[in-house]
């Protein structure tokens, strides 16, 4: 090997995002091992060829690896507009960025914010390669979440989103992955379409639980059925369109209006009947239960997750599976209302 590539590298920090030893990347770059631990250690530089080769087994470009860029810290820039810069934030590396997600915005399943936006307070980039974002509706992500730091010493930074407005961050490259839940028993493909429509193919998807979604309703209610609910002049709260609560909703209305007023969320929806703002809205069995409805079942849906195929050797998302496929984690999921993890973990990719 000659020394016509810069000695500056970032090999050894790509290969441990790829979740890949020593030996796997040497086998992928068709050099040996011992060239692999000399090159991450600065202790020998690649010939051109073989700076090619482990750009190629990594996903990048010789120029990330070994450019003079790649002895800077990653760009550091906001998932969305903050009320203020200086805002405490979360972040986490995304395709080699690092987002912060300001916690003054949106409610979020996670600990304390790393740290304030002026710089200020635990600020590392190991803390940012050791976060995975989800963005879903699930109530019961928080759950996961912390089995998912107990498990494997990495953190879940969920993000409260519908379906549609997951996908979306998806394609914006702000979530590493997108919860959606508009498939049914009668559509069980309807999650992958809707991702293949919105990103095309590509990505990997993880079934998460099949879930009992209904109306909720006031436990006092004299009404016994969901046709006798649609007949009924109730008042509704309403979800956003995109969101699997909206898909189902609309299914039951017909040609009625959608109701003016919407909540943001499954809990939201429950918040507002419990508080009296409502009568009746579309919801999980979970949050029916945590607010102590009633629930009047109307169809089984399939939340799943999906991500981007090129992270699937990611060791953060390889961690999140090994997680939800979990005797424990498929036993804590299985016990909540209205929760099947019979599937649990199953994964399949669009190649459509």
């Amino acid at each position: 090997m000659t020394s016509e590539i810069s000695t500056l590298n970032r090999v050894r920090q790509r290969r441990l995002a790829a979740g890949l030893t020593q030996a796997e990347l040497a086998t992928r770059a068709g050099i040996s091992r011992t060239a692999v631990t000399a090159i991450e250690g600065d202790r020998l530089v690649p010939s051109v060829a073989a700076a090619l080769s482990l750009a190629a087994a990594l996903d990048t470009t010789v120029e990330q690896l070994f450019g003079q860029a790649a002895t800077e810290p990653p760009a550091e820039v906001w998932a969305w507009n903050s009320t203020s810069h200086t805002a405490p934030c979360w972040q986490a590396e995304i395709s080699g960025k690092v987002l912060l997600y300001p916690a003054d915005s949106t409610p979020m399943f996670s600990m304390l914010p790393d740290r304030h936006g002026d710089g200020s307070g635990t600020s590392t980039s190991a803390q940012a390669n050791e976060t995975l974002v989800m963005a879903c509706c699930d109530p019961a992500a928080g759950m996961l979440a912390s089995q998912f730091a107990s498990t494997t010493g990495l953190r879940l930074i969920v993000l409260p989103r519908s379906s549609r407005q997951a996908v979306e961050m998806l394609r914006e490259g702000k979530v590493h992955l997108a919860g959606l839940h508009l498939a049914t028993r009668d559509h069980p493909q309807r999650n992958t379409q809707v991702v293949h429509s919105l990103l095309g193919t590509g990505f990997q998807f993880i079934r998460m639980a099949w879930w009992q979604e209904g109306i909720a309703v006031t436990p006092t209610t004299e009404l016994r059925s969901v046709r006798a609910v649609i007949k009924s002049k109730l008042n509704w709260i309403g979800r956003e369109p995109g969101s699997g609560a909206r898909q189902c909703l609309d299914q039951l209305l017909g040609d009625r209006a959608a109701p003016r007023r919407v909540a943001r969320d499954h809990r939201g929806v429950v918040e507002a009947i419990r508080s009296g703002w409502a009568d009746a809205g579309i919801c999980v069995q979970l949050a029916s239960a945590e607010a102590g409805l009633k629930f009047l079942p109307v169809q089984e849906e399939a939340f799943d997750v999906c991500f981007p195929t090129k992270l699937a050797d990611d060791r953060r998302i390889k961690a999140f599976l090994s997680v939800v496929r979990s005797v424990g984690y498929r036993k804590l999921l299985g016990d909540l209302p209205g929760y099947d993890a019979r599937d649990t973990g199953n994964v399949w990719e669009d190649k459509a």
